[in-house]
């Protein structure tokens, strides 16, 4: 199992940033964070199944960059979720953890719990990783 990383090294990216996503823990085996309901909701008032996603597809993305390595690149080539139950209000809590993690793809499931620690979604998403570019 790898270390984990300080989170505070990594970047999130300005949609997350906006969406309130916070890193808990990272490694290359697993990924935790949080999410606020608040501003993710759809129009009653439940949260969003695509803000559900977009905190799928940030915990994964995270750990297969970290699991990539410095000179390599992951991007997120396949997504999908099933929405167990909603939440209204508080916090989220997203935790990422590694189903295949290969030279080309790393895979992740992804299960987003409430603040009672129900589960409200179970999210899967496939990286693709690439050597950096030359710039």
């Amino acid at each position: 199992m790898s270390e984990p990383i300080d989170t505070s090294l990594i970047p999130v990216g300005p949609m997350a940033e906006r969406m309130g996503i916070k890193l808990i823990s990272a490694s290359s085996e697993e990924v935790v964070g949080t999410m606020p309901v608040e501003g993710s909701t759809q129009p009653f008032g439940l949260l969003n199944g695509g803000a559900s996603m977009a905190l799928v597809e940030t915990l994964g993305s995270i750990g297969a960059v970290i699991h990539a390595g410095r000179d390599r690149i992951a991007v997120g080539i396949e997504i999908n979720g099933t929405h167990h139950k909603s939440a209204r209000t508080g916090l989220v809590k997203g935790v990422a953890k590694a189903t295949s993690l290969g030279n080309t793809l790393a895979t992740y499931e992804v299960k987003i719990y409430d603040e009672a620690e129900t589960l409200i979604c179970t999210g899967r998403i496939t990286c693709l990783i690439r050597d950096r570019k030359a710039k």
